[in-house]
């Protein structure tokens, strides 16, 4: 199996600097080694669940639990790093357009409290409910109790009861053992998957989390999990240039160090845009952090944004080109796509790109793909490229699983700590705040 490939050639970091800040990493190489030692009793747990045989076989068991309902639709149920791993999957392996194709089990996603969302959710499911289908609902909060997913869950609540008399068996609830939630579905019957307590959400996605719907979805969560694994033991080598995560956080660092406090991921696929969102939670919310652990304030961060290529390139080439030079890039190049459809060779001398005729749409994205590197060596702007041999499980796995190794090595570069969220509890507090005060007045 292809492993993906970095390049970094023009990342504008000079090797002897890049040689000496690897030095630094080393221990935290060393540590992450030895919290394969540890189970799930460390921080970094999460490095052992594509390797946990139990977790894997609690999933393909309720699985083939639930593929009896035969449910037209899977609803998640869940917001941040509860659904964004499990849509990053499920659009990158079988598209953004899934839904319209003629799939089935067709896949929902109720994350935001946004009115005019979820009744369009709503709009859709009862009908299905109406016409005697099912829908498998999947409700994830590892804290049992965030405030969107439970206001949604109720809602949809409500729906499933006046369809289902054994509304129970049509629910699956995924959060920490003995959470709130834990205990409610318990009393209520729902069937049950653990997040385990040291894997923290944004770093949930080979946990249950993701793999649970995945697995409804008939995505090939071993072969997943395989690439996983794969990239796990090549992000652990304490020889530099054969570890693709400790490279991409020295690379981000260094940069980081020159005072560009945004990185760009360029995508050039469209169906890896939630891939995109799923990573800009990881970067965003591990490492934007008012302390240090030293508990020395900061104010660190380094600001992910989103592009997608080629769609983007009419709408922010100019800034990236033009503009301040506060941007470190990294490309997203896809090898072999899973079609490749062929340009008609128009013989007609008034062709209005004679230079397409004939050509298949990747070779085109392709040399898209490598004008727009052209342009950023020609302005000086600093990129490197990850290059997926394919679009398959494997694949995506090993992205997935570099990205979260790569964040936790940053974590340790600027001495912060990426696993928590401190200041995400602020709105949080706010939010319950105001709502306790509405409920108090209606209540006096």
């Amino acid at each position: 199996m292809t492993i993906l490939q970095l390049q970094y050639q023009h990342a504008k970091i000079p090797k002897n600097q890049l040689v000496t800040l690897s030095n630094q990493l080393i221990p935290k190489i060393k540590t992450l080694n030895t919290a394969l030692t540890k189970g799930y009793n460390d921080p970094h747990a999460s490095l052992n669940l594509m390797t946990d045989k139990n977790l894997i076989y609690q999933i393909q068991k309720l699985k083939k639990e639930k593929q009896p309902l035969n449910p037209q639709y899977i609803l998640i149920i869940g917001i941040g790093g509860s659904n964004l791993g499990t849509q990053a999957i499920q659009e990158a392996l079988l598209g953004r357009h899934y839904n319209l194709k003629k799939s089935r089990p067709k896949i929902l996603y109720a994350d935001t409290v946004d009115p005019d969302a979820l009744t369009d959710i709503q709009t859709i499911i009862e009908p299905i409910f109406q016409n005697g289908g099912n829908i498998l609902y999947v409700l994830v909060s590892k804290s049992g109790g965030t405030t969107e997913t439970i206001a949604n869950f109720e809602q949809l609540l409500a729906i499933l009861k006046k369809y289902k008399k054994d509304y129970e068996k049509y629910i699956v609830a995924i959060t920490d053992k003995d959470s709130r939630l834990w205990q409610y579905a318990q009393k209520q019957g729902f069937s049950l998957l653990e997040i385990p307590v040291q894997v923290g959400g944004r770093f949930s996605v080979f946990s249950p989390v993701g793999l649970f719907p995945c697995a409804m979805l008939n995505i090939d969560i071993e072969h997943l999990l395989s690439g996983a694994q794969i990239m796990r033991n090549a992000c652990l080598e304490t020889t530099i240039e054969k570890n693709p995560a400790a490279l991409s956080a020295l690379l981000m660092y260094a940069h980081r160090l020159q005072g560009i406090q945004i990185h760009d991921l360029f995508l050039f696929c469209s169906d890896f845009e939630s891939l995109g969102k799923w990573y800009r939670q990881l970067l965003g919310e591990s490492i934007g952090k008012e302390y240090d652990v030293n508990k020395t304030q900061i104010f660190e961060g380094i600001t992910p944004t989103i592009s997608i290529g080629s769609t983007d390139l009419h709408s922010m080439a100019q800034i990236y080109l033009a503009g301040p030079y506060d941007k470190f890039t990294t490309f997203i190049r896809i090898k072999i796509f899973n079609t490749n459809p062929t340009i008609p060779h128009n013989t007609s001398p008034d062709s209005l790109i004679p230079s397409i005729q004939g050509k298949p749409l990747s070779t085109i994205m392709d040399a898209i793909l490598t004008g727009t590197q052209t342009a950023y060596k020609k302005r000086n702007r600093p990129y490197m490229e990850i290059t997926f041999p394919d679009k398959s499980a494997y694949s995506i796995g090993q992205f997935l699983q570099m990205k979260m190794i790569e964040i936790i090595y940053l974590g340790y570069l600027l001495n912060i700590n990426p696993f928590d969220q401190p200041n995400v509890e602020e709105y949080k507090i706010e939010t319950k705040k105001i709502l306790d005060r509405s409920y108090d007045q209606k209540h006096l």
